[in-house]
C-alpha cells in the first residue's frame, strides 16, 4: 500500500476482503457475532420502502460510483436491494427499546455508509456486497467499521443501548483522545483551547468512513486496514491523519 498504492483496488481489494472475510467467518474463534440464517428478498424494491435521507445517500453513492466508473446504469435498485436486506438481517440481533430518542427508533437513525462502500468496492454487485456483508457481521471488526451493525444491538448491555452511545465513540474516540494527547500534544491543546473535542470530527469521519474527506483509494485502504490488522487500526488511522494535518491547524489556531 505504501510502495504502489494502485495495486489494491478494483477487482483485486474485492476479491482480497471477500477470501479473507470468508475464512475468517468459517473459524469459531474469529467469530465475535452469531451468524444468523437470512435468505435476502428478491421482491422489488421501491423508493417508498426507503426514508428520505437513505435516498437522498443512494444517490449521492450512485452518483459517485459513476464517476469513479464503478457502477452500471441499474445500480440504484441493487444498491436499495442490498441497504434493505442488511436492515431486515440485521434486525434479527437487535432489541426492543422504548425512547423518545431519534437514534434508538427502529431503523438506524443515519446513511448507511460502510454498505454503499463495499457496494462500490464490488462494482455494484449486490449478491456479493450481501454476501460479504453477512459474513463480515461474525467478525469483532464489523462493530467498529459498520455503524449500524450494533444499533440497538443485544450484544451490547441494556442501559448502553439506552444511552444511544455507539462503541465507536466510547471506544474508538475515547482511545484516539488519548493517544493525541501523547503523540500530538499541541493539536490536542489546540483542540482543547477552541473548545472543540477531537472525538466529534473522529466520530463524523468513522461515520461517514471517510467520505468527502478521503480520495477513493484512501477509503478502500483504511476498510482493507481495518480488516486485515484489526479494528485498533480505525485510533491509528485518525492519528496519523491528525499528524499530516498538524500544520495546519496549528496555523488555524493561531489565526
Amino acid at each position: 500500500m505504501k510502495t504502489r498504492p494502485d495495486s489494491i483496488s478494483g477487482p483485486i481489494l474485492a476479491e482480497l476482503i471477500e477470501k479473507f472475510v470468508s475464512h475468517l467467518s468459517e473459524s469459531r474463534t474469529d467469530c465475535y457475532f452469531s451468524m444468523e440464517s437470512y435468505k435476502a428478498m428478491d421482491a422489488d424494491v421501491k423508493k417508498e420502502n426507503l426514508s428520505s435521507m437513505q435516498q437522498l445517500g443512494v444517490e449521492m453513492t450512485v452518483r459517485y460510483g459513476k464517476y469513479l466508473n464503478l457502477l452500471k446504469e441499474d445500480a440504484e435498485n441493487g444498491l436499495r436491494f442490498v441497504l434493505m436486506n442488511c436492515e431486515e438481517f440485521l434486525k434479527k440481533q437487535q432489541r426492543t427499546v422504548v425512547s423518545s430518542l431519534c437514534c434508538l427508533q427502529e431503523h438506524y437513525a443515519g446513511y448507511d455508509w460502510f454498505a454503499s462502500s463495499i457496494f462500490l468496492i464490488m462494482s455494484g454487485d449486490r449478491e456479493k456486497t450481501l454476501m460479504f456483508l453477512q459474513q463480515f457481521s461474525c467478525l469483532l471488526v464489523s462493530a467498529f467499521l459498520w455503524l449500524p451493525r450494533l444499533h440497538l444491538s443485544m450484544h451490547l448491555p441494556v442501559t448502553t443501548v439506552e444511552y444511544g452511545i455507539h462503541p465507536v465513540y466510547f471506544c474508538s474516540a475515547h482511545h484516539i483522545e488519548m493517544l493525541l494527547k501523547a503523540e500530538l500534544p499541541l493539536v490536542c491543546s489546540a483542540f482543547h483551547m477552541s473548545g472543540f473535542t477531537p472525538s466529534q470530527i473522529c466520530l463524523q469521519w468513522i461515520t461517514q468512513c471517510f467520505w468527502n474527506y478521503m480520495d477513493w483509494s484512501e477509503i478502500c485502504h483504511y476498510i482493507a486496514i481495518c480488516i486485515f490488522l484489526g479494528p485498533d487500526y480505525q485510533i491509528y488511522m485518525c492519528i496519523s491523519v491528525f499528524r499530516h494535518l498538524q500544520q495546519d491547524i496549528l496555523k488555524h489556531t493561531e489565526a
